[in-house]
């Protein structure tokens, strides 16, 4: 049964969201998310709600109740999206985060620091005098450079969206 803001979905041009889903889909592929993760999370953020369930994924979408699964367990472990019960029923409901992009740049965070732990292993192990660990030192001071950098970027963020948005 749809919910009234799935119904209000529907009521636009299904091809021209369609279109868009496909589209920005096909840029996070090229940035590297794998193709059904990016169909999925392009439809939900095309959804006045932001929350869809599964089947409603997959009538979308065109695709099977696995594929569907499996893109939403990569996009939930990237904290893109998240599970939740549809009220007054035991079908799961998939949303995608309000402020999803700041969720996921602030939680690859401690993938950076882990990053930057393997790097300073290979600059000692590989010694810091050769051509393989200068590039490894290089590659190391980038992702310290980031790091701090993305400290204010994520405070300067927060600042101006609550300008724009209000939240």
């Amino acid at each position: 049964m749809p919910t009234e803001e799935t119904q209000r979905d529907r009521e636009r041009d299904d091809d021209v969201v369609s279109r868009f889903v496909e589209r920005f889909a096909s840029q996070l592929v090229e940035a590297g998310m794998p193709r059904m993760p990016s169909r999925i999370f392009a439809a939900l953020l095309a959804s006045d709600s932001g929350a869809l369930t599964s089947a409603e994924l997959g009538e979308r979408l065109q695709v099977s109740p696995a594929a569907v699964s499996g893109a939403v367990r990569y996009l939930t472990q990237q904290h893109m999206v998240s599970r939740e019960r549809e009220p007054g029923s035991r079908r799961d409901l998939f949303r995608v985060h309000g402020n999803q992009w700041y969720e996921a740049l602030a939680n690859r965070d401690s993938v950076l620091k882990r990053w930057e732990d393997a790097l300073r292993d290979g600059v000692a192990s590989l010694g810091e005098s050769t051509p393989a660990g200068r590039r490894l030192a290089e590659t190391l001071a980038f992702f310290e450079f980031v790091q701090a950098e993305l400290t204010g970027l994520m405070e300067r963020w927060r600042v101006r969206r609550e300008e724009l948005f209000g939240h």
